[in-house]
This record gives structure tokens, C-alpha cells and sequence, in this order.
């Protein structure tokens, strides 16, 4: 689940992982559902990031993300013949060129073997495989060593730049989404209710907040983010970033193929109708003003714009909150 992988993976608390094969592959469909989302975005706007990591269109996790008496089942759906297993891949992405295929097993990305699983219950595996990974050179190709059935084989997936973010799924019917720099994590709840493109509005959103490095600067300007974060300073300074992150998120979605009007239309429909979660909180302006906000914004990119378009709002990226 990774990030830069666009390894995007589940990491709620393991036991609401589900055992069945039934349940583990809804949720395979789920995790790669958000990860060519994820691995549309990061890569068509890498020019836009300022931190880079290869980016081959593959979801990946490991045998101890999943509780002890769910592992059987794990590796009966999943294979998992060293821990390390690729969960989906992106259709049409680096990885699926070079013939990378779901239950795959991991056993090296460039000479480094992969961690070794240190019990049930935790995503310490999953999260050293990312790093591995986010660690390699992006301009040059990805050596990755597979087992299939037994068989060892080599792979080279070619350079794919991406912005550095693990798109992971949180199974859960709370509608939340949250961004810390590192990741975007998205409730199941949101793939239940929206459609792709919609959808798309909530990540390229959560995303924004990474590229603009937002969590790093409430740290360093001292915004609460506890019981006083709507109050005073800190609600304001929350809505600061969270109108930037609109204004930046529609261009991303722009970047990657999608009708910008999309993230109008959710703002105006769905966005407005969500109850509680993300949506309604002083730290957020109201939909409609955030549909207005959207509105304006596109009404100020230049006519014919290239792709990708390096919006008036990546200027703030260093600049500190006040």
C-alpha cells in the first residue's frame, strides 16, 4: 500500500479485516479501485511534487497486516509465499506492462530482499516495503525478483515518477479521509457511496494537502489539532488550508484526465448531502462556498492551459500559516 508504489494498502485495526475469500477479495477490488485513482493522480501530476518516488501501478501488503486467525484464509485468496505479496495491479500502468500479476510474491525489489514478517496484527512489514521502494532511483527502471508457483522470476518495470503519497483504504462506514504528509487514508464508506469520478474529488483533495505540505506547516505555526481546532486561530487557519487544498486538488484532478467541473458538481450534490465526518466543521467552509471557491478558481485558469498546469497556489507550499 504504498505510496509511491501507488502502493496503496488497508490498514485499519486487523482484526476488522474480513477472513473470507469472498470478503478478502471485495476488499482486493476495493484497495485497487483507490489505487488507480491514487496512481492516476500521483503520476500525471509528479511535476507539481517536490518530494519524487517510483510509482509502477501495483498494490501490495503483507501477511501480517492480517490478524493471526485470518492468515490461513489470507494465504489461501492472496498467496503470500514470502509475506510480501502484490494484492492488484493498475490495468495499463509499468507494472502491468511488465507482466507483474496479482499474488505475485515479492522476494526483492533491486537486490534488496524483503523484510521479513514479524507477527500478526501489524502493518511495521508493509510500511518497510513501501520505504524500500520509495528509496530507489526514479529515473531508472524497477528490478523486481517474483515467485509464481514455485518459480522465481526477474521483472523490470520502467522508470514511472510519481508524487510520493501510500493511498490507503481504512475500512469503515465513518465518511473521513485524512492526509499527514506521508499518506491519504480513505474510508470504505466513501467507495460504497460515490462513483469514480467523484471519488476522485475526495483523494486529488486529501492529496493537495500533502503537495502543499500543510500538515508540516500547522505543525510549525502550532495549530491545534484537538478540541480547540475550530476555535479562534486554528479554525481559521484550518480553513486556510483546506480552501487551498480545493483550489489545488481541482487542478490535479485536471492533470489527470478528469472533468474539472466534477469537484463543482460534488460540491453542489453529494458533498452537500454527506452528514457529519469531514464536511461539516468549522474547520471547513460550507459546501456551497466551497463549490463557489472551485468555480472561481477554474474560471481564472488561462484558456488552453497545458497539462500539467502549475496553478498560482503551489506558491504557497513554503510559505508559513499565520
Amino acid at each position: 500500500m504504498l505510496v509511491a508504489l501507488l502502493t496503496l494498502g488497508t490498514a485499519p485495526a486487523p482484526a476488522a479485516l474480513p477472513a473470507d475469500s469472498s470478503a478478502l477479495e471485495a476488499l482486493r477490488a476495493a484497495d485497487l479501485r483507490l489505487g488507480a485513482i491514487g496512481y492516476r493522480l500521483a503520476t500525471a501530476n509528479a511535476p507539481l511534487c517536490t518530494d519524487i518516488a517510483p510509482v509502477p501501478g501495483m498494490v501490495v501488503h503483507a501477511i501480517d497486516q492480517y490478524a493471526e486467525g485470518e492468515q490461513a484464509a489470507a494465504r489461501t485468496t492472496f498467496g503470500f509465499v514470502t509475506g510480501v505479496a502484490v494484492e492488484a495491479v493498475v490495468p495499463g500502468s509499468p507494472a502491468a506492462h511488465a507482466g507483474v500479476r496479482a499474488d505475485d510474491s515479492i522476494v526483492s525489489v533491486n537486490g534488496h530482499p524483503v523484510p521479513v514478517t514479524n507477527g500478526a496484527g501489524h502493518v511495521r512489514t508493509r510500511d518497510a516495503v513501501v520505504a524500500l521502494i520509495d528509496s530507489q532511483p526514479v529515473e531508472r527502471p524497477l528490478t523486481l525478483v517474483l515467485r509464481r508457483d514455485g518459480v522465481d522470476r526477474t521483472t523490470s518495470i520502467v522508470p514511472s515518477p510519481g508524487c510520493r503519497t501510500l493511498f490507503e483504504l481504512r475500512v469503515g462506514t465513518a465518511m473521513d479521509a485524512v492526509a499527514d504528509g506521508r499518506l491519504v487514508q480513505i474510508s470504505s464508506a466513501f467507495l460504497d457511496r460515490l462513483p469514480d469520478p467523484q471519488l476522485a474529488v475526495v483523494v486529488a483533495h486529501e492529496l493537495s494537502h500533502n503537495i502543499l505540505r500543510h500538515h508540516a506547516r500547522l505543525d510549525a505555526a502550532k495549530v491545534s489539532r484537538g478540541l480547540l481546532r475550530e476555535l479562534g486561530r486554528n479554525g481559521r487557519i484550518h480553513r486556510m488550508t483546506e480552501d487551498d487544498a480545493d483550489r489545488l486538488g481541482v487542478h490535479l484532478l485536471r492533470n489527470a484526465g478528469w472533468d474539472p467541473q466534477e469537484a463543482v458538481r460534488f460540491w453542489q450534490g453529494p458533498g452537500a448531502r454527506i452528514d457529519g465526518g469531514i464536511f461539516h466543521s468549522r474547520t471547513h467552509s460550507s459546501a456551497s462556498d466551497r463549490a463557489r471557491l472551485i468555480a472561481a478558481e477554474l474560471a481564472e485558469l488561462p484558456l488552453g492551459a497545458s497539462k500539467p498546469y502549475r496553478p498560482p497556489v503551489l506558491a504557497t507550499r513554503d510559505q508559513p500559516l499565520r
